[in-house]
């Protein structure tokens, strides 16, 4: 017991020594000393951490990337998606194309010409292709930029107006296709047809970049059947382009460029590929969107 009483004692007297006036074994002197000198040490850490981002932030523009030497060519994007890249309905189950001409009507409800009235924010731009549309430069004061109008009237009879059902309900599946957004952007049209299939040659115009949709795998030749395009140019005309960010651009509007498919071969699975071309603009294999995108489509009929 009196061995326990001590070890009992030693620790409370480590904790509050009141001969020496000591918390764990530092004077109120020495703790003050720590303290003070912990808090110039963390306030130094935070000041040096706190210039350095203002620094940073001083060599960032508001409107333009300061750097945009590594940005990877634009992603091409369709309506509707799936999430296994897969398309596939049947003519006999309106629900099955449901869920896909929902989407298509809720992407293409900003494009109602109604919409597109105002002069303020609007432009016509014309619904022939035409070289890029110079708004100035990004540090100018004009402010907010106009965006070109893009009336989904250009879409033909996948716009959704005539056909509310975009070609799904008599085997005819349409597909609305953009290049997604990269402030200061400007596509260059492909200047030779090197790298463009033979079928696709006619596409090539100076101021539009072409797409073109044909069949992934070569069992599949001759099963896609004919495809046609519609938008301005049948393609991404450069009038709407650059795009100059949320801020500067925010009524901007993305071409559009519809596809529709108008005989498939029905009860067959296709593997399809829709690829852009141009200069400045690359796909790769390991990004199915960059540049390109895949999509297995079925027409299903009993």
């Amino acid at each position: 017991m009196p061995s326990q009483n001590k070890d009992e004692g030693g620790w409370k007297s480590f904790v509050w020594n009141s001969e020496k006036k000591e918390f764990l074994g530092r004077t109120g002197s020495s703790w003050s000393k720590i303290f003070l000198f912990y808090l110039i040490f963390y306030g130094c850490l935070a000041g040096i951490f706190i210039g350095t981002i203002q620094v940073l932030l001083l060599t960032l523009n508001d409107y333009k990337p300061t750097w945009q030497d590594r940005v990877a060519p634009p992603g091409l994007s369709h309506f509707p998606r799936s999430d296994k890249a897969e398309l596939i309905f049947s003519l006999d189950d309106v629900e099955t194309y449901l869920k896909y001409t929902k989407v298509m009507k809720d992407f293409l409800a900003p494009y109602d010409p109604e919409k597109q009235k105002d002069q303020m924010k609007f432009e016509d731009c014309g619904d022939q292709p035409q070289t890029y549309k110079n708004r100035a430069d990004f540090d100018s004061d004009i402010g907010v930029r106009k965006a070109c109008q893009f009336s989904r009237d250009w879409l033909g009879p996948c716009s959704g107006i005539d056909d509310r059902d975009f070609g799904f309900s008599v085997g005819k599946p349409c597909f609305i296709v953009k290049l997604n957004r990269i402030v200061n952007f400007r596509p260059k049209p492909p200047t030779s047809n090197e790298t463009i299939p033979e079928e696709a040659h006619h596409k090539v115009q100076s101021h539009v970049i072409p797409i073109h949709c044909t069949n992934k795998k070569e069992e599949d030749a001759g099963k896609l059947g004919e495809v046609k395009y519609y938008g301005i140019g049948e393609g991404f005309p450069l009038q709407y382009y650059p795009y100059y960010g949320k801020i500067l651009h925010p009524h901007y509007l993305q071409p559009l460029v519809a596809i529709q498919f108008v005989n498939i071969t029905l009860n067959t699975d296709i593997r399809v590929e829709c690829k852009v071309y141009g200069d400045n603009i690359y796909t790769s294999e390991k990004d199915r969107y960059q540049g390109r995108f895949d999509i297995k489509l079925g027409v299903h009929k009993s």
